[in-house]
């Protein structure tokens, strides 16, 4: 069978692609990152992920989902209990084996919310997911944990907060993996 030349150019393109993705996928400079866990409570889905780690640090990513359209989370500068008790930020603490190196920064900028029939103006994420960064240092090998807090609203309805949910971790040199 004869291979016309549009044919063998194809093929050589996808292999030219699929080298450069694997290229691109097996850089050292390129950020490794990987899922450590996930869990559902009051309306958000929390995944949390490792990247850039090393022997004494890393970054803590928690990805704030929505499981509806239409909500919003609160920012991470709101005070602790809220603004006259409305809201509560986004946290990431943590402790044990780890410890934060620099504030937890989102991937979003934060907005303004009036509080309809008040005075109060809160600092809110838009709707939808929040992808927050934490920098933290390792001290040595051995347990850890990370304590989540976080509250989602909408225009007509406010989820109860989740505070201090904890994810148990196992640290080491080879990575940061949830404890079984």
């Amino acid at each position: 069978m004869k291979t016309t030349r549009p044919t063998a150019i194809g093929a050589v393109a996808a292999l030219l692609i699929a080298g450069a993705a694997t290229w691109f996928a097996t850089r050292s400079d390129t950020p490794k990152q990987s899922t450590v866990a996930q869990f559902t409570s009051q309306g958000v889905t929390v995944t949390i992920t490792v990247k850039d780690h090393a022997a004494s640090h890393a970054t803590i990513v928690a990805t704030f989902a929505p499981q509806k359209p239409g909500f919003h989370l609160y920012s991470a500068d709101l005070p602790a209990n809220g603004i006259q008790g409305v809201g509560r930020p986004i946290k990431v603490v943590p402790q044990g084996k780890l410890h934060g190196t620099g504030p937890l920064t989102a991937n979003v900028k934060v907005l303004t919310l009036p509080l309809a029939g008040t005075n109060l103006a809160l600092p809110v994420y838009p709707d939808g997911p929040v992808t927050a960064e934490l920098p933290v240092a390792l001290d040595g090998d051995g347990a850890a944990t990370l304590l989540v807090s976080y509250a989602a609203c909408s225009s007509n309805d406010c989820l109860p907060p989740v505070t201090d949910h904890p994810i148990d971790l196992e640290v080491n040199g080879s990575g940061i993996r949830e404890r079984a």
